[in-house]
């Protein structure tokens, strides 16, 4: 049994059992990994100082998760000392609700950026952490830990370059009855648990071992099959969703440094880029039994990386270590690109853009070919003293903003409840 911190009353029966709100954010990138809200009524220019603060969460510890929403809660992971912890937060105040140990701070080359970088996946009655040292665990709606896998220990897990030790980065993934996760290294590169028990469904050794990155799993369906796609240090790969057969691997995206950039999906076709590699697409197709790949474009001018992209009307927008970029997602033709805010994390609701400076400005972008069009701006409050690297989050009215300490909810509703 963990040890619980509890602030104030624990309304644990109202918790995760209730049905996700169909503004909510429970996981990575949002409810389909896109990045992309399906939320409406949101401000379309923000005011000259930006949009109203609702609340500040103070003290919450360090670390470069993004936050998830559901159920009226948001759920972050943070770092204190050597050891890494879930929080709930009641999404209205702010206010700490619970707080539970998921793991330790894993080992990283390069120990200015210590600490948890995964967001919590919540499904259910049920919420899922990834430590950077690589302890998954299970937890219910109270905090209490249901069961907990050593992904290193367990399963012979890997992760960053041969010379070099990194940290796991994964937000991890729950399909169906599964949670589904990239150790990495020779046995289960990728791996796929019931998300009730915690028992193996599937390993997933890809061919060559490739060690984990910093990305994380999205689906695809290609004649009739779901695949898991994830972009590991060597290469994007392809596997089975039912079995963990693998399928098939590109490497022209990777890059010398981290692979980070989560892919796109659409359709037929995955985009993956790196922000050293750059960026492109390839096109899935069924053949004898397997998959094969064709390359659609690639472009050094498309590496996007750390902070993301999203696609939009048929547009791919994407952030480099420097730029804003917009480019024809089919062709990869670049339309413009634009320093904004300088390096930024990026998501997309309701016909804007919001891009979370890694500096702290924060931008409201319209997204058009024709040009950067800015609809707002202002410089976050509370900065931190490492980029602010965690993603902007929007749900249920709220824009959601993690810099190592605090948590900022911003009102960005056009219209207010009583209006």
């Amino acid at each position: 049994m963990p040890l619980l911190t509890r602030v104030g009353i624990v309304a644990v029966s109202l918790g995760l059992t209730l049905p996700l709100l169909a503004n909510d954010w429970p996981q990575w990138r949002g409810p389909d990994r896109s990045g992309i809200s399906k939320e409406t009524g949101l401000l379309q220019e923000w005011p000259a100082n930006g949009p109203p603060l609702r609340w500040k969460a103070e003290k919450i510890g360090s670390g470069y998760s993004s936050p998830a929403v559901a159920n009226g809660r948001v759920y972050i992971q943070t770092t204190k000392g050597n050891d890494e912890f879930a929080l709930a937060l009641d999404e209205k105040t702010g206010k700490e609700l619970w707080s539970s140990p998921i793991g330790t701070v894993g080992k990283n080359e390069g120990p200015q950026y210590p600490g948890t970088r995964s967001t919590p996946t919540v499904d259910g009655d049920r919420l899922y952490c990834l430590s950077s040292a690589g302890q998954l665990s299970c937890l219910d709606s109270s905090g209490e830990a249901k069961w907990r896998k050593d992904l290193v220990k367990s399963y012979g897990g890997r992760v960053g370059q041969e010379k070099k030790s990194w940290a796991y980065s994964e937000s991890v993934l729950v399909d169906g009855n599964a949670v589904v996760c990239t150790p990495g290294g020779d046995t289960a590169t990728l791996l796929a648990l019931n998300k009730i028990s915690g028992e193996v469904i599937w390993k997933s050794p890809i061919p060559g071992g490739d060690a984990a990155d910093y990305a994380s799993i999205v689906t695809i369906e290609v004649s009739g099959v779901k695949q898991y796609v994830q972009f590991l240090r060597k290469a994007v790969v392809g596997v089975d969703a039912k079995t963990g057969k693998f399928l098939w691997r590109d490497a022209r995206t990777a890059g010398p440094g981290a692979n980070i950039l989560t892919p796109i999906a659409l359709g037929n076709r995955v985009f993956s880029s790196s922000g050293q590699g750059g960026g492109g697409l390839v096109e899935l197709t069924a053949a004898s039994g397997g998959i094969t790949t064709k390359e659609i474009y690639f472009d050094k001018a498309l590496g996007a990386g750390i902070g993301g992209a999203v696609v939009v009307d048929g547009y791919l927008y994407g952030t480099t270590s420097q730029v804003l970029f917009c480019a024809d997602f089919a062709t990869g033709k670049v339309k413009w690109s634009e320093r904004g805010v300088g390096a930024a994390s990026i998501t997309y609701a309701d016909g804007r853009i919001y891009l979370h400076g890694h500096s702290g400005d924060v931008a409201l972008i319209e997204p058009t070919p024709t040009g950067y069009t800015e609809k707002g701006r202002f410089k976050q409050p509370d900065r931190g003293d490492r980029p602010a690297w965690p993603h902007p989050v929007i749900a249920n009215g709220g824009l959601f903003l993690r810099d190592q300490g605090v948590l900022l909810c911003y009102d960005v509703r056009a219209t207010k409840p009583g209006q």
